[in-house]
């Protein structure tokens, strides 16, 4: 029975991404916020599934310190619902994601169009002054910039393996960051299907101050995530 409602599972997900993207796809011929609404719906679509299909049910805390306007958020990457969540609960996020992703269809039509941050890692130095020209940009409109301080996902409980990316944002930005936790890979693994039952929990953390030195602020923000992430695993002081 659990193999039958992964299958549906994984299909209600990936049809729902050309059903909405072709579906409402005069949104990409019109201002930023109709193609932002697209991508919510899908976001709410793909959890009504995960509810009703496979039983997972996603809490998010800790919202009074969820920021409203231009922030930086760094959270724990541990399946694809992270990326998916913040679209149900951030007014205007932004992702900085591969390269790769801006040719795939229905996705890279709509990070396109809502103007998200693709990154190559293949050119290093640039790539990184790049990503950080393209952050401060859409911190000046406001948003909400969202990267992965792993760069990848990672299985609950692995060694932390933090990037750069994150601290230029944060010192370009000269503002604070706001860390986010999860235990999403414990119900969404990393690849594959094999969904389980339970509660997902997603949980912002009181920011981390601006003006931080480099050491300090990449130390300060791996022991916030990653402590509370394991708590929400349940393997704190494993």
């Amino acid at each position: 029975m659990l193999s039958l409602r992964r299958l549906l599972f994984a299909a209600w997900l990936y049809l729902s991404m050309p059903i909405c993207a072709i579906g409402l796809s005069p949104a990409l011929l019109m201002p930023h916020r109709p193609a932002m609404g697209v991508i919510k719906i899908w976001a709410h679509v793909v959890l009504f599934g995960l509810r009703w299909i496979m039983g997972v049910t996603v809490e998010v805390r800790g919202l009074e310190n969820r920021p409203n306007g231009a922030a930086l958020i760094a959270p724990k990457h541990q399946s694809m619902l992270d990326i998916v969540v913040p679209f149900t609960v951030l007014r205007d996020p932004c992702f900085v994601l591969k390269k790769e992703l801006m040719i795939v269809p229905f996705i890279g039509w709509f990070a396109w169009k809502t103007k998200m941050i693709p990154v190559d890692r293949g050119a290093h130095a640039k790539a990184l002054k790049d990503m950080v020209r393209s952050a401060r940009d859409r911190l000046a409109e406001g948003r909400q910039i969202l990267i992965f301080p792993e760069g990848t996902r990672q299985l609950p409980g692995a060694a932390p393996d933090y990037k750069p990316g994150v601290a230029a944002i944060y010192r370009d930005l000269d503002g604070p960051c706001w860390p986010v936790a999860t235990n999403a890979g414990e119900h969404w693994p990393a690849k594959g299907i094999g969904f389980t039952p339970g509660v997902v929990v997603v949980e912002y953390l009181p920011p981390l101050p601006a003006g931080l030195k480099r050491a300090e602020f990449m130390a300060r923000l791996q022991e916030a995530v990653e402590t509370a992430s394991d708590r929400l695993s349940g393997r704190a002081g494993s």
